[in-house]
């Protein structure tokens, strides 16, 4: 298990599929804060919340000179379902092998129901436009991750 990253280290790089099968890597979008959000799974309740209320304010994020990148397991075929059905703006990134999420310290052991598993920690990370992290978010409430992130973009 990785420690948990904190403002002012670099974000971890990372080259990802989107949702549309392209390919990129953090570092194109250097020049841009990103917001950086991991959730369990498309098109579950807390999940949709929160892509929601990312989507809701979407343009005051973009207002701030930043996008919003979510990441999940889900392949690329049910991001673009997610994306469709909520008219989500911004670009999911597939994180299958979850080596994203291991990189943010975010694929952790869960229990449901007595049984445990590895899953996405729900969080978010606002990178500043040089690649550095300024608000680590882990644990964060779907309800409440647009808010702080908000507040960290200023």
């Amino acid at each position: 298990m990785m420690s948990k990253l904190t403002a002012g280290e670099m974000a971890p790089e990372f080259t990802a599929v989107t949702d549309n099968g392209e390919t990129v890597s953090l570092n194109n979008y250097r020049g841009k804060r990103v917001v950086l959000y991991f959730y369990p799974k498309d098109d579950t309740p807390g999940c949709t919340t929160q892509a929601c209320g990312f989507r809701d304010n979407y343009p005051v994020i973009e207002e701030k000179n930043a996008v919003v990148l979510g990441v999940s397991p889900d392949s690329a075929k049910s991001h673009q379902k997610f994306k469709t059905k909520f008219d989500l703006p911004f670009t999911l990134l597939v994180d299958e092998d979850h080596t994203i999420a291991e990189a943010y310290g975010v694929w952790v052991e869960k229990s449901m129901y007595g049984k445990q598993y590895m899953g996405i920690e729900r969080s978010h990370f606002v990178i500043d436009e040089a690649g550095r992290i300024v608000d680590a978010q882990v644990k964060v409430k779907p309800e409440v991750s647009v808010e702080t992130a908000l507040a960290a973009l200023g």
